[in-house]
């Protein structure tokens, strides 16, 4: 159980690294600021609070892109909200990427290629291949659905919220089922990962890059 969590800890620095900030700021100061002062003043806010951060990670000498990401992404909520005087627009481009993502979930499911594995393989480098192995897809594939029900709840509670152009509840919520719950249903999903990897009794992927014959020993780390 240790172990197990010494490597949950570990997967989530990795995706996390440092953005919580980042993420959460800029949108809790825009919701208390518009409340306070009006859009104006919370536009103005957050977008200096999110060119705040990308300043300290260009100090930091990380990425440009990654440290201005989140500058361009509130410019352009903050442009929306401005251009329609409606404060609630500021969160537009979140929904629709949402549900963008909860399009790619359901299209992934339905051709058989679970976006779960996708994103493994894309952060992990482990070669296509291995994940759609019989003995290892089913693993990716309820993970996918896992996600795909996170995704399609936080879209149409996001919708809902926005429908009733509720701007505070429509930002707490928002910052509620990002990263606090983002991160539950990644603990979750790799502990039932890990599991169902195990119960389908296919190989590790070091075991399938070695061509190794069963019985295997099955993947000890990561999903």
């Amino acid at each position: 159980m240790r172990k197990l969590g010494l490597e949950i800890f570990q997967e989530l620095k990795t995706v996390l690294s440092g953005k919580i900030l980042d993420a959460v700021l800029p949108a809790l100061l825009f919701v208390i600021l518009n409340g306070q002062f009006g859009l104006s003043v919370a536009v103005i806010g957050a977008g200096i609070a999110a060119f705040s951060f990308g300043v300290m990670r260009i100090l930091r000498k990380q990425s440009f892109a990654y440290a201005f990401g989140g500058l361009v992404s509130v410019i352009l909520a903050g442009s929306m909200a401005l251009i329609a005087d409606n404060a609630t627009n500021y969160f537009l481009p979140g929904i629709i990427s949402n549900a963008f993502i909860l399009v790619l979930a359901i299209g992934s499911l339905l051709i058989d290629k679970p976006m779960a594995a996708y994103a493994s393989h894309i952060s992990r480098g482990w070669k296509i291949d291995w994940f759609w192995l019989k003995s290892i897809k089913p693993a990716y594939r309820e993970v996918t659905w896992i996600w795909t029900a996170f995704f399609l709840m936080r879209t149409l509670i996001q919708l809902t919220l926005y429908s009733r152009n509720d701007v505070s509840q429509l930002g707490w919520a928002n910052t509620l089922m990002g990263l606090p719950i983002t991160i539950i249903v990644l603990v979750l999903s790799y502990i039932y990962g890990i599991w169902r990897l195990k119960t389908l009794q296919g190989p590790g992927i070091d075991e399938y890059m070695a061509k190794k014959e069963a019985p295997y020993r099955g993947q000890n780390r990561g999903f």
